[in-house]
């Protein structure tokens, strides 16, 4: 599990063998292969063609669909575990999303890149631009990242919806940091959650 991404490998040893996992937005698939590894019934659900048609490559399984509507269409508790990864600030209504993630998971991994970490408000305050950094790679008009959200800002999303922060994790590069000031130090977020 080195080769996943730090947030990913999180997801991976905390998702307990056997479970059933639905992975929002799964990209190339990477997480659902390393869970069907540890004896999980992982499926994916992607909207760009091209990255369904890798994992279905890699024998993975995987439907082509927009979360933002096509999550509806996923029975109540139908998995033990929904994951959204580096999704949520591209969903059209995040809050709509993390309801529906809860409603098809029993708990869910929900991570992002943290809009506040300290690089992107330098860039704001010095250079007046929008940000261009290693976790935020493309410039502002190429984006798909349409809300910018802060580990606060999503602390208190799930405040005022009553869901429960299980665990929480924090990352600057490709390591851990700690919860210490991580709105201004973690570059991006992971929590899990449950209702």
């Amino acid at each position: 599990m080195s080769a996943l991404r730090p947030d990913l490998a999180v997801i991976a040893s905390h998702v307990q063998p056997g479970t059933r996992v639905l992975d929002v937005g799964c990209g190339d698939g990477a997480l659902m292969a390393a869970l069907q590894d540890r004896g999980c019934d992982a499926r994916g659900m992607e909207v760009d063609p091209a990255l369904v048609e890798r994992c279905v490559a890699r024998g993975l399984s995987v439907i082509q669909g927009d979360a933002d509507r096509d999550l509806a269409d996923y029975p109540d508790k139908a998995f033990d575990y929904a994951v959204l990864s580096q999704t949520l600030q591209t969903a059209a209504r995040p809050d709509r999303m993390l309801d529906e993630l809860l409603r098809v998971g029993r708990q869910a991994f929900v991570s992002f890149p943290n809009f506040a970490h300290w690089r992107t408000r330098a860039a704001l305050a010095f250079q007046g631009r929008m940000p261009v950094t290693r976790h935020l790679p493309v410039s502002w008009y190429e984006t798909q990242n349409i809300h910018h959200v802060t580990v606060a800002d999503f602390r208190e999303l799930i405040a005022v919806k009553g869901v429960r922060c299980e665990r929480a994790w924090y990352f600057a590069g490709d390591r851990a940091i700690g919860a210490a000031a991580a709105n201004l130090r973690a570059e991006y977020a992971l929590f899990e959650l449950s209702r």
